[in-house]
């Protein structure tokens, strides 16, 4: 019993780090998604079982996906669906498989042959981003719902609804062509940079991050820019890596949030700065996009030595930009808070006050945080108590929680 525990362990840590990748071979090499993922468990089943015998493989995921080739293909001949495969047929077909899957460069194109499919242009666009966080990245069907603001089982029959199409509309699992590219690069765009969010501000849970979402989505940006350097594209990468950068310094070792003001800057990533400062300068240059600007004002931010030093009349100026190029009450929320550092607290809470009084944002946290947070400034304890309190009520991340608590309780010893 001793000797399974740490099988167990190991192939937990595979399937950490592999499980996402084995599945998108999976899907190429079977051509149906709920086939792959019976496939993949299979697999994993058949390590637990083997790897305490066998020992552990040199290359699990190759392993893997040949046990879950194997397995599908013995469990759909059975079911008479490969009735026309003989036993030596099959076998032939498996002996060659493993070209399929060793050559790295052809696994690692499986992901993004995988991002492009979920997001075809057949697929209606929430279903599209809420495929690929759920196939591509793992996300469980409560965190996408999470971050659509949208009923579970809703995102649930979203999500099945999306594989029928792809199924039965035979949409190609492939890379679209680079005339095609361009049109489709959009909504590939705005998944990963959901993705990359939910991984650096967790939207439930015990931690502020989750460094294995960020490190996916960074690298399925890499990806993208190596296959279409599009400014946009360079810009999406840009903006990751500078708020990555910051990853070190934004909890305790306890797990308590730090504020951007507060935070060590001698934690931040330099080479990941000095990367997405690159980048920026990249994209900008074939003209400013809404990536690209919004990457400008994470440089700025990097590159400030202190809050006190950081340039707000030009994030202040940048912001206006990015409205022009993409509307939005999140962006507007984003220049009112920059604003109030240039400007002072009372012009930053006036706009944000305008934005909560047309309706907007009435159940985004973050709205509510820093209005209290401006209220807490200009010394309104009572107005400061009450959107503190609001935004209690629609945070579901424990530290963010705990910040909020402390928040509260101080406002009380104020008025003490």
């Amino acid at each position: 019993m001793a000797a399974v525990e740490p099988i167990h362990e190991i192939v937990d840590a595979v399937y950490v780090a592999e499980s996402r990748r084995v599945l998108a071979t999976l899907i190429r090499l079977l051509g149906d998604f709920d086939t792959a993922e019976e496939a993949l468990h299979d697999a994993f089943r058949a390590a637990l079982e083997q790897w305490p015998r066998e020992g552990v493989p040199k290359n699990p995921r190759s392993w893997l996906v040949s046990a879950g080739r194997f397995k599908a293909i013995d469990g759909l001949r059975r079911q008479s669906r490969f009735d026309q495969l003989d036993e030596a047929g099959a076998a032939a077909e498996i002996a060659v498989a493993p070209d399929a899957w060793t050559d790295e460069e052809t696994v690692e194109d499986d992901r993004l042959r995988l991002v492009f499919t979920c997001c075809h242009p057949a697929l209606a666009a929430d279903a599209q981003v809420a495929l690929t966080l759920r196939e591509v990245c793992g996300l469980r069907t409560e965190e996408i719902a999470q971050a659509f603001l949208a009923p579970a089982p809703t995102l649930a029959q979203r999500i099945v609804r999306a594989k029928a199409k792809i199924r039965d509309a035979r949409i190609p699992y492939q890379v679209p062509s680079r005339e095609e590219l361009p049109q489709r690069l959009d909504t590939v765009l705005r998944v990963i940079y959901l993705v990359f969010n939910e991984g650096y501000t967790a939207s439930s849970g015990s931690v502020v991050t989750r460094h294995d979402l960020s490190a996916e989505a960074i690298r399925l940006g890499r990806l993208l820019v190596d296959l279409l350097p599009e400014p946009e594209a360079i810009g999406l990468l840009a903006l990751m890596l500078l708020h990555d950068s910051r990853r070190a310094a934004r909890a305790t070792p306890e797990g308590d949030l730090i504020l951007l003001e507060d935070q060590d800057r001698s934690l931040w990533n330099r080479d990941q700065i000095a990367e997405g400062v690159r980048l920026v300068r990249r994209a900008l240059a074939s003209g400013p996009g809404a990536y690209a600007i919004q990457a400008a004002i994470a440089a700025l931010h990097a590159e400030a030595p202190s809050t006190a030093g950081t340039d707000w009349a030009e994030i202040v100026g940048l912001y206006d930009m990015l409205l022009q190029a993409n509307p939005s009450p999140v962006i507007e929320l984003n220049r009112a808070v920059a604003l109030a550092m240039r400007d002072g607290p009372a012009a930053g809470l006036a706009l944000i006050d305008a934005i909560l009084d047309r309706g907007d944002l009435h159940d985004y946290r973050l709205a509510h945080a820093a209005r209290a947070e401006l209220c807490r400034r200009l010394g309104q304890i009572a107005d400061a108590r009450t959107s503190f309190e609001r935004a209690l009520t629609l945070t579901r991340q424990e530290p963010e929680r705990r910040f909020l608590e402390k928040r509260i309780s101080s406002l009380s010893m104020a008025e003490g």
